[in-house]
C-alpha cells in the first residue's frame, strides 16, 4: 500500500475552512504589583469570523514583522481587530495627549506593517475599530485622538454604566456613497450603527476611499482603492451579534466569500505540479 502523504485536492477543499489571522493585544494582566504580560485575543472577533465569515480564525503568538511574508502564504485573509488600546500617536507625528489612554506599541509594531503587506500580496483584509485606524496610519493618514474635544463632533465614546447591550446597540447613522459596497451590505445608503470609540480618522491616507460619514462628517467607512483583494475597514463594530445585524453578517459574507476564493487560489497552487 502507497503510504505517501497527498496533497489535498481543490476538490476537497471545503473540509479545510479558510484561515483568518487576528492579531493580538499585547496587556498586562493581574493585581496592581503582581501584573504578568498577557496575550489577549477578544473572543466576539473570533466568533465572528467563525459564524459570520465561515473561516477559522488563527494566531501567530509573537509573531515578527520579518515573518509576514511567510505567514501571510499559510492565512486566506486577516482582520485587524479592535482594542481598548489606541495606535500610538508618535506613527502620525503627533504627541501623546492623555496620558491615562491604554497604548500598544508591540501591536503597532505588527499591524502597521501587515496592512502593507496585505495590500502587497493581494490578501483580503477587513479592519474593525483600532483596525480601521491602523490601516489609514500604516498608509499614511493620521487621527483625531479625542473626537469628542473637536468642535462640531459627536462624542463617538460609548457611555460609561451600561450594559454591554447598550453599549453596543445603534448611536448614530453612516451615510454612504450610493451604490458603494458598504450600501449594497446595507440594503439602502444608510444605517445605525454602534458607536465606542475615542480616536477618529483625521487625515484620510492617500490611495484609501471614504465610503462612508456620520453626520458630523467623521470617516466611518473605507477601502483601499484598486486593491487586489476584499479591503475594507469601519470605525464601528460588526462583529457584535453579527449573525443577528443583517448588515453586518453581510460584512463577513463578503469578507469570507473573498477569503474562499483566495483559498481555492492558495490551493490550486499547491495542487499544480512545479515544471
Amino acid at each position: 500500500m502507497n503510504s505517501t502523504r497527498q496533497t489535498p485536492s481543490i476538490h476537497s477543499q471545503h473540509l479545510y475552512p479558510p484561515l483568518v489571522w487576528l492579531p493580538a493585544d499585547h496587556r498586562l494582566l493581574g493585581d496592581e504589583g503582581h501584573q504578568s504580560p498577557f496575550l489577549v485575543l477578544g473572543e466576539k472577533y473570533a466568533r465572528a469570523v467563525r459564524q459570520c465569515a465561515g473561516a477559522q480564525p488563527v494566531l501567530f503568538p509573537l509573531a515578527d514583522v520579518a515573518q509576514i511574508p511567510a505567514l501571510l502564504e499559510l492565512v486566506d485573509g486577516v482582520m485587524l481587530t479592535g482594542s481598548p488600546s489606541n495606535v500610538h500617536p508618535s506613527h502620525f507625528d503627533q504627541d501623546v495627549l492623555d496620558a491615562g489612554l491604554p497604548l500598544d506599541l508591540q501591536r503597532d509594531v505588527l499591524t502597521l506593517a501587515l496592512v502593507r503587506a496585505c495590500r502587497s500580496a493581494g490578501v483580503p483584509l477587513l479592519g474593525i475599530c483600532r483596525g480601521f485606524q491602523e490601516i489609514n496610519v500604516a498608509l499614511g493618514g493620521s487621527l483625531e485622538q479625542g473626537v469628542h474635544a473637536r468642535e462640531g463632533r459627536f462624542d463617538h465614546r460609548d457611555p460609561e454604566g451600561v450594559s454591554l447591550e447598550e453599549a453596543y446597540g445603534p448611536a448614530h447613522e453612516v451615510r454612504f456613497v450610493p451604490g458603494c459596497a458598504f450600501s449594497r451590505w446595507a440594503g439602502g445608503d444608510m444605517a445605525q450603527v454602534n458607536s465606542l470609540h475615542g480616536q477618529g480618522i483625521g487625515r484620510l491616507a492617500d490611495g484609501l476611499r471614504a465610503l462612508g460619514h456620520a453626520s458630523d462628517g467623521l470617516v466611518e467607512a473605507f477601502e483601499i482603492e484598486r486593491a487586489a483583494a476584499f479591503a475594507y475597514a469601519v470605525q464601528w463594530h460588526p462583529e457584535w451579534n453579527c449573525q443577528e445585524n443583517p448588515f453586518y453578517r453581510a460584512i463577513f459574507a463578503a469578507f469570507g466569500q473573498a477569503c474562499k476564493r483566495r483559498q481555492a487560489s492558495r490551493m490550486q497552487e499547491r495542487a499544480t505540479p512545479a515544471s
